[in-house]
């Protein structure tokens, strides 16, 4: 078994696929701005975060129809330089919740939130001391 990706239910598909291709810089799998499905990846890896129209998934799963209330996902991506990454994609609209700032000894994080208002998580890994 292989985690193949993280699918996200939006209901603005377009803003959400704008957020994750040109202001998180993940690379879209197809190009369908329009949805109803696109697989974003990281330069490396291979799993991904995947959006998929809510409407869609609800006309097989009615229970889908109507909008989560509070967080329903939480997207973890790790970054390099925490502070380069943050200033990159704010440049690009994004805009920061939390941080860049320490969460334990051992590693730096950054939160935001994408158009639908699922948290992302930007994580730096430190270096442990020798």
């Amino acid at each position: 078994m292989e985690l193949a990706q993280v699918r996200l239910l939006v209901s603005d598909f377009r803003a959400c696929y704008r957020f994750y291709g040109e202001v998180l810089g993940l690379k879209p799998q197809s190009g369908f701005a329009d949805g109803p499905y696109e697989k974003f990846s990281p330069a490396t890896g291979s799993a991904g975060i995947a959006l998929q129209d809510r409407a869609m998934m609800a006309e097989l799963l009615g229970e889908l129809a109507t909008d989560p209330a509070g967080h329903r996902s939480f997207v973890v991506l790790r970054v390099d330089d925490l502070d380069r990454y943050c200033e990159e994609i704010t440049g690009r609209g994004a805009v920061l919740v939390h941080g860049p700032a320490p969460m334990t000894e051992r590693m730096r994080v950054a939160h935001l939130k994408d158009p639908e208002g699922n948290l992302v998580e930007l994580q730096e890994w430190l270096l442990l001391g020798g």
